[in-house]
């Protein structure tokens, strides 16, 4: 969590009191934490629906994915550098992930998702890492052209921006991520968005096991099936209804923090920043070079006072640790494998180590500096002074 305010507590303290923390139920319209932190974060992005749901980013994904329809017998392209949860949610969809190259933007690679595609691929999705927006303009127009739905991931991205845009808000649906790890957290918590009516129905079915029993059952158009139970809590909604007003606070400082530091060396001789998709948008949450070689990489992130790292070294964003998936062991029981669905069978899942180089070569030769927003003045001064006097050095 980057920041935490009064809001959340005053906000926690109102639903504690109420002795109500279900979300369905006969709750005052004030104190319905979850429905008001929907719409609310709908507004905040700019689509017609939000659906706040329980399990994390990954459960925002998997209802994306259901909302607009995949299924078995679909391919989603995803980027080879993500968390595993970006392919795990396609699987857990019944679908297949195919992966594909990123580019030195550190995001997928719009020429190579448009190589991968066949007449199997169902949806893209594009992945907004460590704050930093992918090529959105590039992506959507080569999706459309070949009629692919696309998810944004945005769960590394929470508020941030595409030409003037909410990343989330410019695909067929996007999701975010509030665990501990993200720009706003309440603990374990995803975020799904969508402007479809009929996506948005079906992913909060999705999300809850129980909506057959709800009050609004019958003012449902989709037809109700049986989901997972992936409900979000009062306190979840109250947590986030106070951090979201952190949320500019923090995008604020975040970037001109990374707005400093990349003027300040860009043009240094010897480091060269990553480009980016994205200026203006981006979270403001990471600053990434790119160098020639590893050697170098590594050896000015390992320089006294930079405290960079390789994304080649997190051990869970690159897909060559992605162990369950690459050994296609997903859930209990083989029959519900998607591997082994009749549906999958003749899809491309024949994954290798090598079968991205790209993506490797950009993992292993980019270092990053991560921005804490909070960052005082002399400590950021401290640290462009120590990646200058690193590259003096390369």
């Amino acid at each position: 969590m980057l920041r935490v305010g009064n809001t959340e507590l005053k906000e926690l303290e109102k639903s504690l009191k109420s002795k109500k923390l279900f979300r369905v139920g006969d709750i005052e319209k004030e104190l319905c934490q979850v429905l008001n932190f929907e719409k609310e974060w709908a507004e905040k992005i700019g689509t017609r629906h939000a659906l706040l749901v329980s399990g994390g980013g990954t459960g925002a994904l998997v209802a994306a994915l259901v909302g607009v329809g995949i299924g078995p017998g679909d391919e989603v392209i995803v980027p080879a550098y993500t968390f595993m949860a970006t392919a795990s949610a396609v699987l857990i969809a019944g679908a297949i992930p195919v992966l594909a190259e990123i580019d030195e933007s550190l995001a997928l690679s719009p020429e190579d998702f448009e190589k991968k595609i066949t007449k199997d691929t169902k949806a893209v999705m594009p992945v907004h890492m460590i704050g930093r927006p992918a090529n959105l303009d590039k992506i959507i127009a080569i999706a459309k052209k070949h009629s692919i739905k696309v998810v944004e991931d945005s769960c590394q991205c929470d508020g941030g921006s595409y030409k003037g845009r909410r990343t989330g808000s410019l695909g067929d649906a996007g999701a975010y991520s509030f665990n501990d790890f993200k720009i706003l957290s309440c603990g374990e918590g995803g975020g799904m968005v969508t402007n479809d009516s009929t996506a948005y129905e079906r992913a909060a079915i999705f999300a809850d096991s129980g909506t057959a029993f709800r009050p609004y059952a019958g003012d449902i158009k989709s037809p109700i099936f049986l989901g997972q139970q992936l409900r979000a809590s009062e306190p979840m909604g109250a947590i986030l209804r106070g951090q979201l007003g952190l949320l500019e606070g923090i995008l604020a400082d975040a970037r001109k923090i990374a707005g400093r530091i990349r003027k300040e060396l860009d043009g240094c001789k010897g480091l060269k920043l990553a480009p980016m998709n994205e200026v203006e948008g981006d979270c403001g949450i990471s600053v990434a070079f790119t160098f020639k070689t590893e050697v170098l990489a590594r050896k000015f992130a390992k320089a006294e006072g930079v405290g960079a790292w390789l994304p080649i070294d997190t051990g869970k964003h690159v897909y060559t640790n992605w162990e369950p998936i690459l050994k296609k062991q997903v859930y209990h029981h083989p029959a519900m494998n998607p591997f082994n669905f009749a549906e999958n069978k003749n899809l491309r899942h024949n994954y290798t180590n090598g079968m991205c180089p790209k993506t490797l070569d950009i993992c292993n030769r980019t270092a990053i500096l991560s921005i804490n927003p909070d960052m005082t003045e002399e400590t950021v001064s401290k640290r462009i002074a120590a990646c200058k006097a690193a590259a003096d050095t390369l």
